[in-house]
């Protein structure tokens, strides 16, 4: 494989500088960084994202997720290891990452569950992980950046 580009955040003066910003924002919205890296892995598996699936399993394991999350993310629902606030954060990201596939995308019960376990200010920091994180699946997917180049 090669990359068609460089992710176009790189390319464009002043671009990336930003989103990093987001994601200290993100960091500093009280919810766990192991919650925060399985929500950017379960959006990138979504999407398709190698370079992010690839970024979000070393991410995860820097913050300490244990292999048994890392390997069965996708199955979330199924898999026992996850704790009920992992649980409400993981179907809030695929609800707002799947945003065409319901009327009602991010339904009352979705997001009821979700604030149950986080307040306004860690709800913020989820959707906003969710946001860059679809972000950088789109500008990853559409350039065909490759898995690992990163580091």
């Amino acid at each position: 494989m090669q990359a068609r580009m460089q992710n176009p955040a790189m390319v464009l003066d002043g671009a990336m500088k930003p989103i990093q910003e987001i994601f200290k924002a993100v960091h500093s919205g009280g919810v766990d960084a192991q919650t925060l890296e399985l929500v950017h892995l379960r959006v990138s598996q979504i999407n398709g994202c190698s370079a992010c699936v690839d970024a979000g399993v070393k991410g995860g394991r820097k913050a300490g997720v244990s292999e048994e999350k890392l390997a069965t993310t996708a199955a979330w629902r199924e898999a026992p290891y996850f704790s009920d606030e992992e649980r409400a954060a993981l179907a809030l990201a695929e609800a707002a990452t799947l945003l065409a596939d319901r009327a009602d995308a991010v339904s009352d019960d979705v997001w009821d569950a979700a604030a149950t376990y986080y307040d306004e200010k860690q709800l913020a920091a989820i959707v906003l992980m969710i946001g860059v994180t679809n972000l950088f699946n789109r500008l990853n997917a559409t350039t065909r950046q490759i898995a690992g180049a990163w580091g």
